[in-house]
């Protein structure tokens, strides 16, 4: 039975980015599929109370160097060594987002999350900048324009909230989160537990 892990995904995370290149291997040995979610980072911490690491741990020095360094572990296991941090961070990414819901719906949703994961964290540009993001999408075989102008469809504005809600009444916190099934696991160090959950629902 092939099984179908939800990716709870906003490209405002640098560990969305890095979750994102580690599945692939997992989907090949497993032959799960990762349906992407797109929703707002922002809106999850909002209606939870939660906080990004380096605003949450910032009075705890110890704690934010742990983090950094569980990053750069990851990294290193995962051989990411295309990755850059945004300097523009933190990006909003209304636009991105609700340009995902637009590629998804002319069926080039994969597309657009490797082209909008390249922009944010491999050659980082300032993606909250309508002209940044339009050029770079362009640049990647997207029409940029037509991609502002059907993210001001209301329908796409709604479907993005809608994802937000529904996520957070699902349980979500936070993003990198995966779904197999109703099980929730938050985090990119929780893949090799997605990995053991998907086995045992095959």
């Amino acid at each position: 039975m092939t099984v179908t892990v939800d990716f709870i995904f906003d490209f405002a995370s640098p560990n969305a980015y890095l979750s994102h290149r580690a599945i692939g291997p997992i989907a090949e040995r497993t032959g799960a599929t990762f349906n992407y979610i797109p929703c707002l980072l922002g809106g999850i911490f909002k209606s939870t109370g939660n906080k990004a690491p380096m605003i949450a741990y910032a009075p705890i020095p110890n704690k934010l160097a742990y983090e950094q360094l569980e990053f750069g572990r990851f990294v290193k296991k995962h051989a990411l060594t295309e990755f850059q941090f945004n300097p523009n961070f933190p990006i909003n990414t209304v636009q991105l987002q609700r340009g995902a819901l637009v590629a998804e719906r002319d069926g080039r949703l994969m597309e657009y999350i490797e082209a909008g994961l390249h922009h944010m964290w491999v050659e980082p540009k300032k993606m909250d900048d309508p002209e940044a993001y339009a050029a770079a999408m362009t640049e990647s075989g997207f029409d940029g324009a037509a991609l502002i102008e059907g993210s001001q469809d209301p329908e796409i504005k709604q479907k993005l909230m809608d994802n937000t809600a529904a996520a957070v009444e699902r349980g979500a916190f936070g993003i990198p989160t995966f779904y197999v099934g109703d099980e929730m696991f938050f985090g990119k160090d929780r893949l090799d537990q997605v990995e053991e959950a998907i086995v045992a629902a095959s």
